[in-house]
C-alpha cells in the first residue's frame, strides 16, 4: 500500500513546515514503513573508499539535526546527507519560510540555517550504529564574521561520524554566504578546513566536498573548478537552490524570497553540472542535485557527469516510493543503453 498517497491530502492541508515536522516524527517513531529492497549490482560503485549500493541520495535540508538518518536509509536511499549543521543553535528566519509551489512542482525556502547546533547532532550521530552512508553538511552561524572558523568547528566536532563532509557555501538564505565561492575566500576556507581535518583525523579523514550554487557566472565556475582541483577537494555537489525566478512559474508564491528548488531547477542545475564536469576534466566526483523527479532525470544527471544524485523536493509531491521507482528505472535505462555498470555511464554525454 502506498501510505504516502493516503497521507498526502492531509499533509498538504497543513503548513509545509508543520507537515515536515510530522513526517520526521513518523520516521523517528517507526510509523513510516521500511521499503528497502536489494539494489541491482549494476547500480553499485566504490567511491571515496565507500561502497554505494545505489547512487540515489537524500539531499541536505530534510534531516537538519541528524534525527532520522537510519530510518531514511531504510527507505531505499543509497546514502543520506544530514544538515546543514551550524556550530551554535540558531532559530533561522521567521515563519512562514517554506512554501509549496504546487502548480510548478517546486518549493521556495528561506529557512536560514535553522539548526539545533553541533552538539545536538554530535550526540545523535555518536549513538547510531554505522550502517549505511551518511554525509554531514556544515554551515555557518548567521552572526559569525570569520566563516571559515565555523566550518573548522564543524569538522572538529563531527568529522569522526561522517562518511563525507560538505562545506555548504551556496545557501541564498544566510547573508554573505555565497561570497565564499569567490576564488580567494574559497581557497582560504578549503585550506583551513583541510588543516583541521588532518589534525582531527590524520589517518582516516572523510572526503571533503563543496556545495555550490546554480547562479554562477562562467568566471565563477572556472574559479571554483581551479580551486577545487588545486586544493585536492574530493568532490562537488551541484547544486543548491536558485534565487532566479523562471517566467513560467505559475504559483502565487513565485515571488516569495528564498531559494527555489524542484522541477524548475532541473535545467539550470544540470547545465552547471555539465560545465563543472568539463572544467574539472572529469577528475572530481560530482553529486548532481536539482529537479530530479524520476529515473530519466537521474540518468540525465549521470550522463552529464554526476557520479551520484540527490533529491528532496520531489518527495514532497511523490513520497518515498519515488526512491525505489528511480533505482528500478535507472537500472532499466542503463541496461537498455548497453552499459555494464553505472560507472560506465558517468559523463557519457561528453564522450
Amino acid at each position: 500500500m502506498d501510505w504516502f498517497a493516503l497521507a498526502r491530502p492531509v499533509l498538504h492541508t497543513l503548513d509545509p513546515e508543520t507537515a515536515h515536522g510530522l513526517t520526521l516524527r513518523a520516521l523517528k517513531t517507526g510509523l513510516a514503513p521500511r521499503v528497502r529492497l536489494a539494489d541491482d549490482p549494476i547500480l553499485g560503485q566504490r567511491l571515496w573508499g565507500r561502497e554505494f549500493s545505489n547512487p540515489v541520495g537524500l539531499a541536505a535540508g530534510f534531516d537538519k539535526n541528524a534525527e532520522t538518518p537510519d530510518a531514511l536509509l531504510g527507505l531505499g536511499f543509497g546514502f543520506v546527507e544530514i544538515g546543514s549543521v551550524t556550530p551554535r543553535p540558531q532559530p533561522g528566519n521567521p515563519r512562514p519560510r517554506l512554501f509549496r509551489l504546487l502548480e510548478d512542482r517546486a518549493v521556495i525556502n528561506r529557512m536560514g540555517f535553522n539548526s539545533k547546533g553541533l552538539e545536538a547532532a554530535r550526540t545523535r550521530l555518536a549513538a547510531r550504529r554505522r550502517r549505511g552512508i551518511v554525509g554531514i553538511n556544515l554551515g555557518k552561524n548567521k552572526d559569525t564574521e570569520d566563516a571559515a572558523a565555523d566550518y573548522v568547528r564543524g569538522v572538529e566536532g563531527l568529522a569522526p561520524f561522517a562518511d563525507y563532509l560538505v562545506c555548504n557555501v551556496s545557501s541564498p538564505n544566510t547573508p554573505g554566504l555565497r561570497a565564499l565561492q569567490g576564488r580567494v575566500a574559497l581557497a582560504d576556507l578549503v585550506a583551513r578546513v583541510q588543516t583541521a581535518l588532518a589534525r582531527v583525523m590524520p589517518n582516516n579523514a572523510p572526503p571533503l566536498l563543496l556545495k555550490i550554487a546554480p547562479d554562477l557566472t562562467a568566471d565563477d565556475r572556472r574559479d571554483i573548478a581551479e580551486v577545487a582541483l588545486a586544493a585536492g577537494v574530493s568532490g562537488l555537489i551541484v547544486s543548491n537552490t536558485t534565487v532566479a525566478r523562471p517566467v513560467e512559474l505559475a504559483s502565487p508564491y513565485r515571488d516569495e524570497a528564498g531559494g527555489l528548488s524542484g522541477r524548475p531547477l532541473f535545467g539550470p542545475s544540470t547545465e552547471v553540472l555539465r560545465d563543472m564536469y568539463r572544467l574539472t576534466g572529469g577528475k572530481l566526483p560530482l553529486i548532481g542535485v536539482g529537479g530530479i523527479a524520476g529515473a530519466q532525470d537521474a540518468y540525465a544527471k549521470i550522463r552529464a557527469g554526476a557520479s551520484l544524485v540527490q533529491l528532496y523536493t520531489a518527495l514532497v509531491y511523490r513520497g518515498p516510493g519515488l526512491v525505489g521507482e528511480i533505482t528500478r528505472g535507472l537500472t532499466a535505462l542503463l541496461r537498455a543503453a548497453g552499459f555494464a555498470s553505472l560507472a560506465d555511464a558517468i559523463g557519457a554525454d561528453h564522450r
